[in-house]
């Protein structure tokens, strides 16, 4: 395959499953595990699969991000918004200055695009 188009494999061995930075759990005690499966040749994003199971972290994001949702059902409040419920098939931006909940309802299956620099 070239160089400028990347195919992701499908995830296997080897993937992270601490929680990430800015993220603490409020509600349950979910799980998250993901595969950083690609960065951009300058180093400025990275993307990947993530997985989660159901229960609720608070988020703060230091960075914006792109997601497609394939699997499962979330449900995102931003502190002092209103809630906003994402289905397979949702694609959806979450912006560097976010601040909020991510219920996962349903066990979660998402690729991410992010935005380093």
């Amino acid at each position: 395959m070239s160089d400028t188009v990347f195919r992701f494999p499908a995830p296997g061995e080897g993937a992270i499953t601490t929680d990430l930075d800015g993220w603490v759990k409020t509600d349950g005690n979910p799980t998250m595990r993901y595969w950083v499966q690609h960065a951009s040749l300058d180093g400025s994003m990275i993307s990947g699969t993530w997985e989660a199971t159901p229960g609720t972290w608070h988020a703060t994001y230091q960075f914006y991000e792109f997601v497609h949702l394939i699997e499962g059902r979330i449900t995102i409040t931003p502190d002092g918004g209103a809630p906003v419920t994402l289905t397979p098939g949702d694609a959806f931006v979450v912006e560097p200055t976010f601040k909020g909940t991510w219920t996962i309802e349903e066990p979660v299956r998402k690729h991410f695009a992010i935005k380093l620099k």
